[in-house]
């Protein structure tokens, strides 16, 4: 749960664990950017506290006393998104049983938290340019305009120029939703944090278990440091939580973690490989490198897809093919997975 921000000391925010430089740039334009009224666009990994930032933005701000409305836009087909924002009335579709108002209305003199933006699709980007420029929309089946006063802030764990290089995002809803923009570090951009989270942790999990107070081995605490956390802070929570409910001692040490903190093979092999991700990683950028002309701009992106697909690979077959049990290991909602499955030309014939 967070808590109210401190108004007096912009270089924290509640709910936040860091002191690196990184850091104080997020609550110094945090702070900045909640006084005033523009529309604020968060970029940052998935982990990396974009929701946090959100609701400390609305609690510094006027609108504070007002409700904060969080919607996941990559949770949810266009047409079952476009009535929760806007809400429908009765008859405008099968199931539609009576008028529904939108999170757009339920947001009304507060702040609205659009995350996973760039899931949205071209028509529904339409209907949300209008409400950033004129604050007024239709409820779906209805003629009836209706006027709201709501703050938007959006998040992205995409760079969004680069989505609307590919034209998959609109370009002039991009800039009206981009008046200010924060951009989270990844946890492995601000590793002198992990020491201070890892306690933190620790001391919540302990707390949670009704367990002694645990301390950590330095060699654990090196490897949690130098650990690559693709998931971020959620990925180290959880890691940190296994290893207190896992403990027999009250030292977290190094053969607790996970085989991969340990340099060992990964516990999930690659179907047909039996290598690791790592291993792959390096292969391919061997191989591209050996084979790639000067000056060949793509091949930072061509490994990432590689690594991507077989990430993807192996984790659904380490789920037995269920999307959402993969999904949520790796951190994305099922929407999400089913997109990079088509991207990939994965087989989609698995389990819900």
């Amino acid at each position: 749960m967070l808590r109210k921000p401190n108004d007096d000391n912009p270089q924290s925010i509640a709910g936040f664990i860091g002191t690196s430089p990184a850091m104080q740039d997020v609550y110094a334009m945090t702070h900045r950017v909640a006084a005033s009224t523009a529309s604020v666009l968060l970029v940052g990994e998935t982990g990396t506290g974009k929701e946090l930032i959100a609701r400390a933005i609305h609690e510094l701000s006027q609108r504070g006393s007002g409700p904060f409305v969080r919607v996941n836009c990559g949770a949810l087909s266009e047409s079952l998104l476009e009535s929760e924002l806007f809400g429908h009335v009765r008859g405008s579709f099968t199931g539609a049983v009576a008028n529904r108002a939108g999170r757009f209305e339920a947001a009304h003199t507060g702040t609205i938290f659009l995350d996973e933006i760039n899931s949205t699709t071209p028509k529904l980007q339409v209907k949300l340019l209008r409400v950033l420029q004129e604050r007024e929309f239709e409820r779906v089946g209805d003629t009836e305009t209706i006027q709201v006063d709501t703050r938007v802030i959006a998040a992205s764990n995409r760079e969004l120029l680069d989505e609307v290089a590919k034209e998959t995002f609109r370009e002039d809803l991009y800039y009206r939703l981009n008046v200010v923009p924060i951009y989270l570090p990844p946890l492995r951009g601000r590793r002198t944090d992990i020491p201070l989270l890892v306690n933190h942790f620790l001391e919540t999990y302990c707390r949670d278990n009704a367990r002694d107070k645990m301390t950590i081995h330095s060699s654990a605490m090196e490897a949690l440091t130098r650990h690559h956390w693709p998931g971020n802070v959620r990925e180290l929570q959880n890691v940190i939580e296994r290893c207190v409910i896992m403990s027999d001692s009250d030292e977290l040490t190094l053969k607790l973690l996970p085989p991969a903190f340990r340099g060992e093979q990964s516990a999930v092999a690659m179907p047909g490989r039996g290598g690791d991700l790592d291993s792959l990683a390096r292969d391919l950028v061997e191989q591209g490198m050996a084979s790639a002309p000067d000056g060949d701009v793509n091949l930072f992106d061509r490994v990432v897809s590689r690594v991507e697909r077989e990430l993807i690979a192996q984790m659904l077959a380490a789920c037995d093919g269920v999307q959402l049990k993969a999904a949520a290991k790796l951190g994305i909602n099922r929407n999400t997975l089913r997109k990079k499955l088509l991207e990939h030309g994965l087989d989609e014939s698995t389990e819900e």
